[in-house]
This record gives structure tokens, C-alpha cells and sequence, in this order.
């Protein structure tokens, strides 16, 4: 469905007729800055109350630990999670490999100081390594001895739909979930009740998201209860229509909205900001929004824009900071829907950033440890930057080219260690299977490294 089709059909009215029938309040209008009030909140496929905004817990925040190493600090963790449980938020999704295997445990830790009723635990099967069922059914286990809960709320296959060394993403499926019987085992313990919803996160190849949406077709055609309660999608302003142009493997959000929401599937949305880079615009795309609306984050406007659409269940946020979880809350507590002409601001701004030259890395660190010491997210994050302020000069014409080259140098060394750095990439490309953007990432590295070295030639003493 066109975001067009959308507006047509729906209408913004409808729109936010459509999240007030959810929340039971009238959403304001107007541009004045909220504070939070009542959380918005979406109806799940048993009737559960599901909160608009949910928590990420992929990156929880660190402290140095007494061997001088980082480790999450669970005190700050456990400050976090009570205050966005105090204001209207029941909805946690965490996994096995987040937090560097930690997450699941230090969320549980949380969570468990909390009566079960007051949230909505998220977990997954990320068994993108090992594929046999005893590995599987080893993680499995795990995530309720590590969150320390009796039943799962929320359970998906983690990252369907990547591929693997010689493996395309319906051969890596069927390997992951199918050949072991873990869906089928899935499906079971669903019946028994340690599993509420069931439903997967989707990356990459559209045949394998297509191919999982005919079997709950199927499933449906018989009688059966729906296969999927839910689904997991990447959705923002930018990949609604622009997935596939910034990186060839994915797929753009209109078509995987659509699909769920023809089918009443309720969608789970990650990467809302666009691993922060929608909140990094370049400058003159955030004049358009300050001046829109000065009160205003840029990342409320992402957020709503996600909320606007009324089969979106749950909007996730990694809140690492307090001050995120608090703009987040007054995003949320209600939510105000976009209005047709905020929607076609966020449309033209969204078309302007999809030509700017960005690498489309959301800063999962899926990619790292790199075997060769590379800080793979580090170089992308600086690089990405620099083209938001304007650092990356190709003439040398250019009467801002000195300007921006120094500029690019001296942030390079400051944001990663030139041990870290892209000429220290040698092309192994263990990291490429592991990326959910399915960026090609030797081949950025080699041309951020081209660009570099090109840099260091022209340098004139600093």
C-alpha cells in the first residue's frame, strides 16, 4: 500500500480517528511541545493493551567495570526501565545476542522487580550460527531461565530473510527453522501458553518474508488459528519508499505495511530513526522540520509518523539515555497523528535524503568483532556525518574543499582509533553475512579508504 493509497483511503482524519479508538482519548492537534501524559496504546491479536512505544534493549548503558572493561550497568538499567513502566510503557524487546549475550539477563534482572502483569516481554530465536535443534532449543531455554519468567509474550524467528555465505535467505529459513522442526516446536509451545504471540523479524529477501505470509495464508485457508500474530518490520519516513534504492536487498516498507495490514497481522517496527540517522538530517532538512514545528524533536517526527499508520502496533526505541525515553514519552503520551501535510513534508524530505550519498548503516554492531580489529560501525558513523555536514568534498576545486578536508581528518582520528580505521579492512568479508542492511561492507570500507588516502595526499600541513 502507497503511503498515498493510505492517505486516500484513510484520510488523516480517519487516521487519527483510527489511534483514538485505541487510546480512548481525542489526539491533540497543534504544534505546542507536551509533556507526557497517557500512553498511547494498540490492541494485540489476544487483546492485550500493548504500549505505542516500546523498549529496545539492544543497547543498555554501560559503566567501567572493576577490571577496567564496560559493562552494562544494571543500576541505570534498572532506573530506566522503572521509569518508563511508571509512565504507560509495557512493552520490552530484547534477544540472545544483544548487549553481547548480556541483554536478556539484565533485562530479566529489571523486569523481575516488577509485578508479571505490568509488561510485555519480547525475545527471539537468533540462532543465525548454528542451525541444528539442539543449539536452538539450548537458546530457547535459556531466554526464560535468563529473563526469569515462565511464559514469553512475544516470540519471534530473529532476522529472517539474510543469506549466508553460499545459502540465499529461503535455503538460510528453511535451515534455520524448518529442517530442525523448530517452528513446528514453536507452534507447540504456543498451544501450551509459554508462548503468547508468535511472529519474526524481517531483512532482506522479500521471497522469504512473501513465502512466510503464503503459509499463514494457508494456515488461515484451513481454519487454523493465524501462523503469525505478528510481524517485525523495518519502517521510517525514508524506507517507506526508499529501502531497496539505499541498499538493493532490502525492501521498502509501503509493500511490507501493506502486506500485514491487508491480512490484519499487526506490525512490530524497528529501526524508526533509521539507527539515529533521522535525527541526524542535514541541516536544511531539519530547518524544514524545526520550522515546521520549533517544538518539536526530529525524532518525534519520525516516531509519529510510524504511529500514524493504525496496524502499527508498537514503535521500538533503544532509550539508552533518560532524556531519549523522556522526548519519547511526550511523543507517545498520545500520540498525535501526522497530518496530510505533515506526511507529504516527511515524504519530500525522505525523497531528498534517499539521493544523499550515506552509507545505510543503523549502528546494530551485528558486524563486529571484526577479525582484524576494524570498528566497522565507527568508520560508517563518522563518514555518514561528515556527508550530513557537508565534509565531503570529490573537487578540489571546491573553494570549501581545504575546509572539509581537514575537517574530515581531524574528526576521523578523534571518532576511531587508526588501528580501527577502513585501511586496516582486508576484504575477508565475514562481517557481510552478518549485516541486516545487507550492506556490501569491503566494498564501502575500500571506498572510504580511496577517499582517505586521496585526502592525505592533498594535505598541506594542518
Amino acid at each position: 500500500m502507497e503511503r498515498r493509497d493510505f492517505l486516500k483511503i484513510f484520510g488523516a482524519g480517519a487516521a487519527a480517528t483510527a489511534v483514538s479508538a485505541c487510546t480512548g482519548k481525542v489526539p491533540q492537534t497543534g504544534t505546542q511541545k507536551r509533556e507526557p501524559g497517557t500512553m498511547t496504546y494498540r490492541k494485540s491479536a489476544l487483546g492485550d493493551d500493548v504500549s505505542l512505544l516500546g523498549y529496545g534493549c539492544m543497547r543498555w548503558p554501560t559503566t567501567v567495570g572493576p577490571d577496567g572493561k564496560q559493562v552494562i550497568d544494571q543500576e541505570q538499567v534498572n532506573a530506566l526501565v522503572d521509569y518508563a513502566i511508571e509512565h504507560g510503557v509495557n512493552y520490552f524487546d530484547t534477544a540472545p545476542v544483544y548487549g553481547q549475550g548480556l541483554s536478556e539477563t539484565v533485562t530479566g534482572i529489571a523486569l523481575k522487580r516488577h509485578p508479571r502483569e505490568k509488561f510485555l516481554i519480547a525475545t527471539k530465536l537468533s540462532n543465525s550460527r548454528e542451525y541444528d535443534r539442539e543449539s536452538a532449543m539450548t537458546m530457547y531455554r535459556h531466554s526464560f531461565e535468563a529473563l526469569q519468567v515462565d511464559y514469553i509474550d512475544f516470540y519471534l524467528l530473529h532476522s529472517v530473510g539474510g543469506s549466508r555465505g553460499e545459502m540465499d535467505g529461503m535455503e538460510v529459513l528453511r535451515r534455520r527453522f524448518f529442517d530442525n522442526g523448530m517452528l513446528d516446536f514453536l507452534l507447540r509451545e504456543r498451544e501450551a501458553g509459554r508462548i503468547r504471540h508468535l511472529g519474526f523479524s524481517f531483512h532482506g529477501d522479500q521471497r522469504v518474508f512473501d513465502h512466510l505470509l503464503q503459509l499463514h495464508d494457508e494456515a488461515e485457508a484451513r481454519g487454523e488459528r493465524k501462523l503469525w500474530d505478528f510481524v517485525q518490520i523495518q519502517m521510517n519516513y525514508v524506507d517507506w519508499t526508499h529501502a531497496k534504492m539505499m541498499s538493493s536487498r532490502n525492501v521498502n516498507a509501503n509493500y511490507l505495511y501493506g502486506e500485514l495490514e491487508r491480512r490484519g497481522i499487526s506490525a512490530v517496527i524497528m529501526e524508526p530513526l533509521l539507527g539515529g540517522r533521522l535525527v541526524n538530517l542535514p541541516q536544511h532538512a531539519a530547518d524544514k522540520l524545526l520550522a515546521r514545528d520549533p517544538g518539536a524533536s526530529l525524532a518525534s517526527w519520525a516516531f509519529r509518523f510510524c504511529g500514524t499508520y493504525p496496524g502499527v502496533m508498537c514503535a521500538l526505541s533503544g532509550m539508552t539515555y533518560k532524556e531519549h525515553l523522556e522526548d519519547n514519552l511526550a511523543t507517545f503520551c498520545p500520540l498525535e497523528p501526522l497530518s496530510l501535510d505533515d506526511l507529504a513534508l516527511l515524504e519530500e524530505i525522505g525523497d531528498d535524503y534517499a539521493n544523499h550519498p550515506i552509507i545505510p548503516c543503523n549502528d546494530c554492531k551485528y558486524c563486529v568483532p571484526c577479525p582484524y580489529g576494524v570498528d566497522i560501525p565507527g568508520v560508517f558513523v563518522h563518514y555518514n556525518k561528515c556527508v550530513n555536514e557537508g565534509f565531503i568534498k570529490e573537487e578540489k576545486q571546491d573553494p570549501e574543499y581545504r575546509k572539509a578536508r581537514r575537517a574530515y581528518l581531524v574528526s576521523l582520528d578523534r571518532s576511531v582509533a587508526k588501528l580501527e580505521q577502513a585501511n586496516h579492512c582486508i576484504g575477508c568479508s565475514q562481517c557481510v553475512d552478518l549485516c541486516p542492511q545487507n550492506i556490501r561492507i569491503p566494498d564501502q570500507m575500500r571506498r572510504i579508504e580511496a577517499h582517505t588516502e586521496q585526502l592525505l595526499r592533498d594535505q598541506k600541513p594542518l
